[in-house]
């Protein structure tokens, strides 16, 4: 009895020590945060070419040479992750990787603040119970659903519709629907909104235990807002991007800020692509009519804002423009 009622208070002491240490360092790294906000502000940003120093890997746009992953590698539902180690720049098999060298790593490519590697690690290595000072990680342990991975991703299905719940392939059906959506000469607020309304309307129709939190529904924009921010919405190096999972030729992030891309400047763009993204009409796992509805022109809507469509709008292309609907089995 007493050996229980030690190990009850120790845990209760453990726990809650864990939870003022986490809370102590989110405060750090916001706050941290919030200083190089100001200091992106008051400095000017580097210019093209000069982003990454010489005799750093990327100077100049040459990065290393690029492999496919081989049967064996661990990939993850992040393409900006997966083309790091189809490059090399992260261990090509995917595998043991520090999360300490993660952090290095991510700043090194994309350009993101120091503050952002250290908060998506961090959140790593807590989602998966390890030390993020001496744990690692192989790729695909980001797949964890409901963790990092979430339903309705703009480039993967979700894992209860997926072939053996795979992660870390792209999907090219959905990076097709994706640019079928965009209307102009480089990627929008307006175009990564539409998008992701019409994949969580068509994962909420077919996905039996869909799921979208709040938390993720911030993270799935956030995932959005990349392709802006960081890769600066052009539609050549995008394609390269996500179908192949390759850095562009010649890539140098597009933010150029010194302190990089910041939490707080970062969130800026998530919150304008969630604010445009129109909210459900019905709970019902069915949706009813209005799978039907989202992503259509007002010209293909009666008064009511019925769909005149005689087909059921059961998959993602069927939402965009110009496609025919699919079947199982099609």
């Amino acid at each position: 009895m007493v050996n229980l009622l030690l190990n009850v208070v120790s845990r209760i002491l453990f726990s809650t020590a864990d939870t003022v240490w986490h809370t102590l360092t989110l405060t750090y790294i916001f706050t941290w945060d919030t200083t190089l906000v100001l200091l992106n502000t008051i400095s000017f940003p580097k210019r093209k070419g000069k982003l990454i120093a010489p005799g750093k890997l990327g100077h100049g746009g040459n990065w290393p040479e690029w492999h496919p992953p081989v049967e064996g590698d661990s990939r993850s539902p992040c393409p900006a992750l997966n083309a790091m180690a189809n490059h090399g720049i992260l261990p090509r098999d995917g595998k043991n990787i520090p999360f300490t060298v993660l952090n290095r790593k991510i700043r090194e490519t994309y350009n993101f603040s120091p503050t952002f590697c250290l908060y998506v690690p961090l959140y790593m290595a807590r989602l998966l119970g390890r030390s993020y000072t001496y744990g690692t990680l192989d790729l695909n342990d980001i797949a964890v659903h409901n963790g990092i991975e979430h339903d309705a991703s703009l480039f993967r299905h979700d894992t209860f519709l997926s072939p053996g719940g795979d992660q870390g392939k792209p999907c090219p059906d959905l990076v097709d629907g994706f640019f079928d959506c965009v209307h102009g000469d480089k990627v929008t607020v307006d175009d990564l909104a539409r998008y992701s309304e019409i994949r969580r309307t068509d994962s909420r129709r077919k996905n039996g235990q869909f799921t979208l939190s709040t938390f993720h529904k911030l993270f799935a924009s956030s995932n959005c807002a990349t392709l802006i921010r960081i890769m600066g919405g052009s539609i050549s190096d995008l394609k390269v991007w996500l179908y192949e999972e390759r850095l562009p030729p010649n890539y140098e992030s597009s933010t150029r800020a010194p302190w990089g891309l910041t939490m707080g400047s970062f969130q800026t763009t998530v919150l304008r692509i969630e604010a445009a993204i129109r909210a459900k009409e019905s709970m019902d796992s069915t949706i009813g009519d209005l799978g039907g509805r989202y992503g259509l022109p007002k010209s293909e809507l009666g008064p009511g804002g019925e769909v005149q469509r005689e087909a059921q709008m059961g998959e993602t292309a069927p939402l965009l423009p110009g496609k025919k609907p699919q079947t199982n089995g099609e």
